[in-house]
This record gives structure tokens, C-alpha cells and sequence, in this order.
């Protein structure tokens, strides 16, 4: 069939808004038609080439270029077609797209952890994660789907453990943020930094992933969360989500916290900017107390090697740093609960959702989040 996409052809360039074409599921595959997609900032790290391996070690590595690459890893959408052995969907369900994929059967996903499911090794590399076999092409390209999901599009094939079936009568920009920006921000505060009632908690980036993370430990009680962000707009906006102090810079927050304190500075501090660079952790181990953690969220430039930890404090002080990825929660709940949250009153998604687009104006919605413009952008194919 024939669908409408945004395509990546290359570093620095814009999206290309084009006709796709899209090959009938596979077996344990599902055809899903997206009703909405939201403009993450990993895609753009594309665009600027954090996660992009220089073509020298791409070409050592005996890896593909990731090139012309169909963007888009949170979405949701209607089942419209299944493949010979699907069983957990059917025709017409509402589902969310899951970045982290979930066999159910590694050891990663049999203790709990879908998070680290053996699948994820794959999510890069071309072709289905089924079979390996390529199903979208552009320009009579091979495409590769960002994630394995192509939610930049409003047909795409995803294998099975791909997708997460959720309430039909949900909104579907709701769905669509949690697949990624929701579950990742909270459960950075909630499931990796470990935030209980009382604690001090700083988070370093209030975009689409902080946001949540500030949302999150509000609601798992700490007492005190200080949002950190250069965008006015965005502090103003935190204090909706639970921070009760807000800070332009990390040297504001070390003074503020400093004060607050009496010295012992923050249980909890999550690592959300833009882009993590490693001289940012010299601040963010400044900010977090003896005994507490930092969490690491933000995306990196993939060639990044050194950080800025003082060792001996480290030790010393029996702090501890962490990465997170999904904001180590597991797909298959994480997402129904949260939406359940959501449901309730009790999670804020749509307060989220700054501007909708059409597929046409995706520029313009990367645009806006590059001028920090947006909490969240999102795609609306309907």
C-alpha cells in the first residue's frame, strides 16, 4: 500500500514529507494505522548526529547507514491489518507504540526488567525485527524504521512486541506521549531514582522527559522538587506539574538547594537536558546529597566518553549514579497504568501537548521545540 511519511535522508537536513510504500505484515506482525505521533527530541539527535556512528566506524562495524531513516517511536494507532500468528491484538484495536520492544522470554524480560529486553540490541539496524526483511521503502529505498516503529507515517508494519493494546476510547495524543516522554520522565523519578515521601529532588530539564520526572516525584511524595531550566516558559509551566521551586541554571539550584538544606543538598537528581554532556555531572554530583543518586535520562552524543565525577566524593560520600532507559519501568504496565493514571485525574498529559501539527508541518514542529516554544509537540493525522 501507499501511505504519506516524514523521512530523514541524511545529517543536518530537514524532514522530507513523501509517499512510502508499505509491504504486508509479516507473520507475529501488525499493520497499524497512526493517529498520532509525538516530536521527540531523540529523533533530532539524529539530525544532529549524536546517535549517529561516524561513517568510518559505521563502515568498521559492518553496520548500515541508518539513512533514509522514517522517524517517529511515540504514536498511537489503529490496528488495521495482523499477520499470520498475532495474537495479543486484533482489526480495529487501540494501540500505543513501545520503542522498547518486550519478548516476554529473555532473561532481561523474565526478571522483570522489559526495559533491557534482548530485542532492544536490534532497534537500529534495518529491516523488521522479525525476520530481518525491509517492508518500507521510499524512493524505491529500503527505509529504516526509528525504533522499529515509524509512527512519522500513517501506515507502518511493527512486529507484535512492538505495540501495547489500550483503552479505545483514550484520547490518542495521550497514548502516544506515554508510549515515551510520560513513562520515561516518571518512571526516572518513580522506578530509577527511587524518590519516597520527604525527599529533596532536582530535575535538570523540564522538556517533554523532565516534565514528567517533576510530575513523578511530586507524586511519589518528596516534599521539595526544584525544576531547572533555561526556558521561562518551561519554568512557569513545572509548577503546574508539582515543582515547588524553579531555577534558570544548575549553579542557582546548588545555592538554593544549598540554603534549603542547611548544606545536605538533594536525595534525588534527575539528568534531563537536551543534550547530557559530561561536564554537566560536576554540578549535578554537587546537588545530590551523601547517600543519594543521580540519575542520568538525557541522551548523550554517542562518541562521548568522559564525564566530570570527582572519584573520591563519590566513594566518599556513597553517592551513586545511574542510567536509565524507559525510565527502567516495563512496557507492558507502565503504559496501561499510566494511562489508567491519566484516566483518573490524576497523571496531567494533555497540559502537556503545547501544539498539534499536521504531517506537513513536522519542521515546523521541530523548529519549535529547537526554540523551546513547546512542552510537546504532537502529529495529528486526523
Amino acid at each position: 500500500m501507499k501511505s504519506q511519511a516524514a523521512v530523514l535522508w541524511g545529517l543536518s537536513q530537514k524532514w522530507s514529507v513523501e509517499e512510502i510504500e508499505v509491504l504486508p505484515p509479516g507473520p507475529r506482525e501488525v499493520l497499524v494505522e497512526w493517529k498520532a505521533a509525538g516530536l521527540c527530541h531523540s529523533e533530532e539527535h539524529f539530525v544532529t548526529g549524536d546517535m549517529v556512528l561516524p561513517d568510518d566506524m559505521r563502515q568498521q562495524a559492518g553496520q548500515a547507514s541508518p539513512f533514509p531513516l522514517l522517524g517517529g517511536h511515540e504514536g498511537a494507532g489503529v490496528v488495521a491489518e495482523i499477520g499470520v500468528g498475532v495474537t495479543d491484538v486484533a482489526p480495529g484495536d487501540l494501540v500505543a507504540a513501545s520503542f522498547m520492544p518486550s519478548c516476554g522470554r529473555c532473561r532481561f524480560c523474565a526478571t522483570g526488567r522489559q526495559y533491557l529486553c534482548k530485542q532492544g540490541a536490534a532497534l537500529m539496524q534495518r529491516g523488521q525485527m522479525t525476520d530481518g526483511v525491509v517492508r518500507h521503502f521510499c524512493r524505491g529505498e529500503p527505509l529504516n524504521l526509528y525504533s522499529k516503529c515509524g509512527t512519522f507515517t500513517r501506515h507502518s508494519v511493527l512486529a507484535e512486541q512492538s505495540i501495547i493494546k489500550v483503552d479505545a476510547a483514550l484520547p490518542p495524543a495521550a497514548v502516544a506521549l506515554v508510549s515515551c516522554g510520560v513513562a520515561t520522565g516518571w518512571g526516572a523519578a518513580v522506578h530509577r531514582a527511587g524518590t519516597v515521601a520527604g525527599d529533596v529532588v532536582v530535575v535538570v530539564g523540564c522538556g517533554g522527559v523532565g516534565m514528567n520526572a517533576v510530575q513523578g516525584a511530586a507524586m511519589a511524595g518528596a516534599r521539595v522538587v526544584v525544576a531547572v531550566d533555561p526556558v521561562e516558559m518551561k519554568r512557569q509551566a513545572a509548577t503546574q506539574f508539582g515543582a515547588t521551586h524553579t531555577c534558570a541554571s544548575m549553579s542557582e539550584a546548588i545555592e538554593l538547594v544549598r540554603e534549603m538544606t542547611w548544606g545536605e543538598m538533594a536525595e534525588r537528581v534527575i539528568m534531563v537536558p537536551g543534550v547530557m554532556y559530561g561536564e554537566l555531572m560536576a554540578e549535578a554530583m554537587t546537588l545530590t546529597a551523601k547517600g543519594g543518586t543521580c540519575v542520568v535520562a538525557g541522551v548523550a552524543p554517542m562518541l562521548q566518553g568522559e564525564a566530570s565525577i570527582n572519584l573520591m566524593s563519590l566513594a566518599m560520600m556513597n553517592k551513586e549514579v545511574k542510567g536509565t532507559i524507559f525510565g527502567s519501568g516495563n512496557p507492558r504496565f507502565d503504559v496501561p497504568n499510566l494511562l489508567a493514571m491519566y484516566s483518573a485525574g490524576k497523571l496531567k498529559i494533555d497540559e502537556l501537548v503545547t501544539r498539534t501539527y499536521g504531517l506537513e508541518d513536522i519542521n515546523t514542529g521541530y523548529d519549535d521545540m529547537r526554540e523551546g516554544r513547546n512542552l510537546r509537540g504532537v502529529i495529528l493525522f486526523d
